[in-house]
């Protein structure tokens, strides 16, 4: 069974930073892209980002380019994602979800949520003074 858990959400200052850990299990990591969604109260779903199985290719939202940073540790089973300069809309619940099979590149390049196929429970980051 397929479990993804994240964790490392918490309350920051703007300006700030987190390090959000997405781990796996029930899965081999290596056949997976592995993608970041938040959703703030109110909002629509957000892809926020991605990162390929094969060559570690990373794909980002508009609004956390430069930003945040996606990373994997297959030996680990466990992907990241480093947020720096936080602001008060980076405030939502972040979801790590993996997808594999046909559409796994095209669902990871667009970060298209509804091709993901397994989710976690979600950690809440919230960025406030």
């Amino acid at each position: 069974q397929v479990q993804l858990v994240e964790s490392g959400g918490g309350l920051v200052q703007p300006g700030g930073s987190l390090r959000l850990s997405c781990a796996a299990s029930g899965l081999i990591l290596d056949y997976y892209a592995i993608g970041w969604f938040r959703q703030a109260p109110g909002k629509e779903r957000e892809g926020v980002s991605c990162i390929s199985n094969s060559d570690g290719s990373t794909y980002y939202a508009d609004s956390v380019k430069g930003r945040f940073t996606t990373s994997r540790d297959n030996a680990d089973n466990t992907v990241y994602l480093q947020m720096n300069s936080l602001k008060p809309e980076d405030t939502a619940v972040y979801y790590c979800a993996a997808v594999t099979g046909y559409y796994r590149d095209y669902a990871c390049g667009e970060i298209k949520s509804p091709l993901f196929e397994s989710w976690g429970q979600g950690t809440q980051v919230t960025v406030s003074s």
